[in-house]
């Protein structure tokens, strides 16, 4: 299978090339892989997972994208270090033909594990290969980075720089970044997530400053949801939740509908390849928090970023998700950021130059968004009605469950994706249900650990209300990655 850019569909590169590359440079598109080419798996197949374990469902479904390029053993042997029993998601049935899947297993809770593990372990295995070392690059609007950071420390091909807006994420994610040292170097933004991926995305396109500081200009890598390595692994978790409810006529004809709470659209874009795969996926939901720029564009076929807003729901405080433009892209549309031609910088976010096809997306896909006070209403209801405490993001997911029905359009089968473990948000949930959630071990020993944070201090840019990266954030950030990427001593703590 072949991967070509959104941004240039003449530009065909191996998984391989496209897992190590992160994003398409020159032009800045991400890799996707042609609607035709995306490979079908028959009833039978999809019948057969029913007894089967989340690495063996992994294989099943992804195996397709991986061979040759990595052989048979090789990704079983990848999938079963990935995902051992003890990550598994868990499945929960809570009234009529209403399921939770709860991706919160892994060890920093968040279903981002199950993505950054498979992306750590195949990242492992090339540069090893190639004896090759790379620097991955991620931006993260909270679980991206603790997850990918966990994923990567102590990798001896990798080094590994988060950016995260040091205002929009609990102390607990933060630790999940802070405190693993070795490899694993956390910078504190000034700014929202949309300044960090800005960053990122700059960063992953610039080969000279790449060259500068590792002697490599293709040294940079990403492993944010625009990696294709993070995106593929997250069309396993729809054909995990199928294996796992009961079977019924109703349901094996008619499938399920997904609900899923979404930030940077990493999931609902795994559900949606899942779905062409030929899983029986009746609806997709996609639950956004008040940042409403993709509900209103499937509503009104106009996409207009405005300036982010806070939420609950600190994952999802996007007002741009990356892989929109891959959504547009499998719906036969064109989407991209306009840049200045000598500063690379975005001028324009999320422009539009050729429309999907809207009938077809509005027909698989519907979003709306959920308010803040909703998040704990529904927070509020969920746990005195079923004793269940969600989290923030997992109340949108329920919410937008809700609003959906009540259109009166389906009543189905539904699964509601979970993505992180309550207690990584105590405020919240106190806020809404008067409970703490208890805390898993993992969260209670990194509470007591030193933190190592880079900070970058720039004040960002202000434009129609909305914050941009500037270019004194990007040149002290370099200045930073200077030091730390030119210390050979850098993985000893010196």
């Amino acid at each position: 299978m072949l991967y070509h850019s959104t941004n240039d569909k003449s530009k065909k590169v191996t998984f391989k090339q496209a897992f190590l590359e992160g994003q398409s440079n020159p032009d800045f598109g991400l890799f996707m892989m042609m609607r035709k080419d995306i490979p079908k798996l028959s009833p039978e197949k999809i019948q057969a997972m029913k007894n089967k374990k989340y690495a063996e469902i992994s294989f099943d479904v992804l195996s397709p994208y991986l061979m040759p390029e990595i052989n048979k053993e090789d990704i079983k042997k990848l999938l079963n270090n990935a995902y051992p029993e003890e990550v598994s998601p868990k499945i929960q049935h809570v009234v009529d033909k209403t399921y939770i899947m709860w991706l919160t297993q892994g060890p920093t809770y968040s279903f981002k594990d199950y993505a950054a593990r498979f992306f750590g372990r195949v990242l492992n295995y090339f540069l090893q290969k190639d004896n090759q070392r790379k620097v991955v690059i991620t931006a993260t609007s909270g679980d991206t980075g603790g997850a990918v950071a966990d994923a990567l420390c102590g990798l001896e091909c990798v080094d590994n720089i988060v950016f995260y807006p040091k205002d929009f994420i609990s102390e607990r994610q933060r630790r999940q970044m802070t405190t693993l040292g070795r490899n694993i170097y956390a910078f504190a933004v000034n700014g929202d997530f949309d300044v960090c991926q800005a960053l990122a995305k700059r960063l992953l396109g610039d080969k000279d400053f790449a060259k500068e500081v590792y002697g490599d200009e293709s040294a940079f890598t990403s492993a944010n949801s625009i990696s294709v390595g993070r995106l593929l692994p997250q069309a396993v978790y729809p054909f995990f939740a199928y294996s796992k409810i009961p079977p019924s006529p109703s349901f094996i004809k008619e499938g399920f509908i997904a609900s899923i709470p979404s930030g940077n659209f990493g999931d609902m874009m795994g559900t949606v390849i899942a779905k062409e795969m030929g899983l029986p996926i009746s609806k997709i939901i996609c639950g956004v928090n008040e940042n409403t720029e993709f509900p209103e564009f499937l509503k009104t076929g106009r996409y207009e970023v405005k300036p982010t807003k806070p939420s609950p729901s600190s994952a999802m405080v996007v007002s741009h998700p990356s892989n929109l433009a891959r959504l547009i892209d499998f719906y036969g549309g064109h989407m991209c950021d306009e840049r200045n031609a000598e500063t690379k910088q975005i001028i324009k976010a999320g422009a539009i130059d050729k429309m999907p096809d809207m009938e077809k997306m509005r027909r698989d896909v519907f979003s709306v968004g959920v308010t803040n006070e909703e998040h704990y209403e529904t927070m509020k209801e969920v746990y005195e009605k079923y004793k269940i405490i969600l989290d923030p993001h997992g109340a949108v997911g329920w919410k937008a469950l809700d609003k959906f029905l009540k259109t009166g359009r389906d009543d189905g089968f539904t699964v509601i994706y979970e993505t992180a473990d309550p207690a990584k948000f105590p405020d919240d949930v106190q806020k809404a249900i008067g409970v703490t959630p208890e805390n898993p071990e993992g969260i209670k020993k990194q509470a007591n650990l030193e933190e190592k944070v880079y900070c970058v201090n720039s004040e960002s840019d202000v434009v129609e209300g909305s914050k941009k990266l500037s270019e004194e954030q990007y040149k002290e950030t370099k200045e930073l990655l200077k030091k730390i990427l030119k210390n050979p001593n850098r993985h000893k703590g010196i």
